[in-house]
């Protein structure tokens, strides 16, 4: 992935990363509506392909077909104009999906990070939680997340979203991208919910 010293002027598509329970389903829908985007998100899109669960893809054709899949639908999608695509919590550990990254083009890759414990707690509140034994196994969780950390943090941006509503971490991030990441003529009106683009 690209580090600060490469943002591009132009800004046509937002790539979201982080943890399970960092935001990104719940701050994506938000953000790609203060835009006027497209919002879509990895595991919906494989889900909605293949007609099962990512878990039952898991279960009955492991890890490495899901991750295939996956880099499969970042190819696809990340060359569409004015999206905002979540990655699932573990893309950033496939080399082929890095290289995806690397190579997409006028797109602002953003880490939404969060404590553990956090995150965990989140994850707990949602619908089927009871069913994601992966949560109770805290230590194994923690090692997890230690060893993505050093690519979720060569993201464009990082914002800890912590103690923030979804729509505060969405105001924050069209603020550093009309700041940090849009030449002027790029700016982001979010009054407007759109982009000049």
């Amino acid at each position: 992935m690209r580090t600060e010293a490469a943002l591009p002027e132009t800004i046509r598509r937002i790539v979201l990363t982080g943890f399970m329970g960092a935001g990104k389903s719940t701050i994506g829908p938000l953000l790609a509506q203060r835009l006027g985007w497209r919002f879509l998100d990895t595991d919906a899109v494989i889900e909605a392909r293949t007609g099962t669960t990512i878990a039952q893809i898991f279960a009955v054709q492991g890890e490495e077909t899901f991750r295939a899949l996956e880099t499969e639908a970042i190819h696809e999608h990340g060359s569409s104009e004015h999206v905002v695509l979540a990655l699932g919590g573990g893309a950033v550990e496939t080399e082929s999906t890095r290289d995806a990254l690397a190579r997409m083009d006028e797109a602002c890759i953003v880490f939404l990070e969060a404590p553990l414990e956090v995150m965990v707690a989140r994850c707990l509140e949602q619908p089927g939680a009871a069913e994601r034994p992966v949560l109770a196994d805290r230590e194994r969780l923690a090692a997890r997340l230690a060893a993505r950390l050093p690519h979720y943090r060569k993201a464009h941006l990082t914002v800890t979203t912590a103690n923030l509503t979804p729509e505060a971490v969405a105001d924050l991030l069209l603020e550093a991208l009309n700041r940090r990441c849009m030449a002027p003529r790029e700016v982001i009106h979010k009054k407007q919910g759109a982009a000049a683009l």
